[in-house]
């Protein structure tokens, strides 16, 4: 399944036209870091209004792991949910995919670049 294929499932992010992705190497030996900074995450979106947290996803040795965050502007998701990242020392250097779907600004449909 790609991206566009899951904006267009039938999930409840399915209103949201852009999307957050972030890589990091995480290589910790419990999820009570990560659950912190979910949790975090979370009660800023609710604030904010900006988007929603869809979840997580980590390797079994828990080396590394995505995060995915959907929302009507990847671009304002981001900024709202950068100062909580830079905040968890396993965020460091990690990979941002800004998507924006077919409604890209000059027909970009997304953007990577390291965490900093």
């Amino acid at each position: 399944m790609n991206f566009n294929e899951l904006l267009n499932s039938d999930s409840d992010h399915n209103k949201y036209k852009q999307g957050v992705i972030i890589y990091f190497n995480y290589s910790h030996s419990n999820l009570e870091p990560l659950h912190e900074l979910e949790n975090k995450l979370r009660i800023e979106l609710y604030n904010s209004k900006t988007g929603e947290f869809d979840g997580h996803q980590m390797a079994l040795d828990l080396a590394d792991g995505f995060l995915y965050f959907y929302g009507d502007s990847a671009e304002e998701l981001f900024k709202t949910i950068k100062p909580l990242l830079l905040d968890a020392p396993f965020m460091k250097n990690a990979e941002v995919n800004l998507r924006f779907g077919s409604d890209g600004a000059n027909g970009v449909s997304d953007i990577d670049f390291i965490l900093e």
